[in-house]
C-alpha cells in the first residue's frame, strides 16, 4: 500500500520516516517529495508497505503523532488520476 504522509516538518529524513514506518512492518520505499529549485522537502512524501494489514496499522499509529515538533498527517495514498483537479491560475 502506498501512504501520503503529510505536514512533515523540513529537517524529517527519509530514514526517520522508514524507522517510524519499519515497526509496523516492511517498508518497500520512502521518498519526501523535494523542491527542484531550493532542494528542500515540500513537507510531504509517500511511504510504500507491501502488506497492507502492515500499513493500515501503521496508518492508525502513526496518523496525528508528533514526529520532530509538527504532528503527522498519514492516509492511504490516492492514485494520481483520483485526486481532486486544480484550476489552472491564469
Amino acid at each position: 500500500m502506498n501512504m501520503y504522509v503529510g505536514n512533515l516538518s523540513y529537517s524529517v529524513t527519509e530514514n526517520d520516516l522508514k524507522d517510524a514506518f519499519s515497526e509496523f512492518g516492511e517498508v518497500e520505499s520512502v521518498n519526501i517529495i523535494m523542491d527542484k529549485f531550493s532542494g528542500q522537502s515540500k513537507g510531504f512524501g509517500f511511504v510504500e508497505m507491501p502488506d497492507n494489514s502492515e500499513a493500515d496499522k501503521a496508518i492508525k499509529a502513526l496518523n496525528g503523532i508528533d514526529l520532530k515538533g509538527r504532528n503527522i498527517k498519514v492516509n492511504q495514498a490516492k492514485p494520481r488520476g483520483e485526486r481532486s483537479s486544480r484550476k489552472p491560475r491564469y
